[in-house]
């Protein structure tokens, strides 16, 4: 792995992880913020609990080194969290403003993902 995309996976990584955990600990702990973003999309108040864990549970299993294949569960279900927020705020005819905090943690994560190191990558095994 070359310099530049160590750097590159390393800074996304960061980002993608400080974004997850901030808003996962505001969705446990039911901020204004995000119980005022949520109502008007039509889920439940309870949701934020789920996203919350998950997002908390996801940012541990990317940044603790081994555990390949849950990295790979982390990430994607961060990739499904965005991409499910992004396409629910289109669809509610929101604001760019609510829009871009998913899609920026949508991009990261796509970006954490595809430059990750080979020691965080699932080794395939040839029979």
């Amino acid at each position: 792995m070359t310099k530049r995309n160590k750097i590159i996976y390393w800074i996304s990584t960061i980002w993608l992880a400080s974004g997850m955990l901030a808003s996962g600990l505001q969705q446990l702990f039911h901020t204004k913020g995000f119980v005022d973003i949520i109502v008007p999309l039509g889920y439940p108040l309870y949701f934020l609990y789920i996203l919350g864990v998950w997002k908390i549970l996801g940012v541990l299993a990317i940044l603790i080194p081994k555990c390949s294949l849950l990295k790979e569960w982390a990430y994607a279900g961060f990739f499904f969290a965005m991409s499910g927020a992004v396409f629910s705020h289109i669809a509610s005819g929101d604001s760019m403003n609510e829009i871009v905090p998913s899609l920026v943690l949508l991009i990261m994560t796509v970006v954490s993902w595809y430059f990750r190191p080979a020691d965080r990558k699932i080794s395939s095994v040839n029979p």
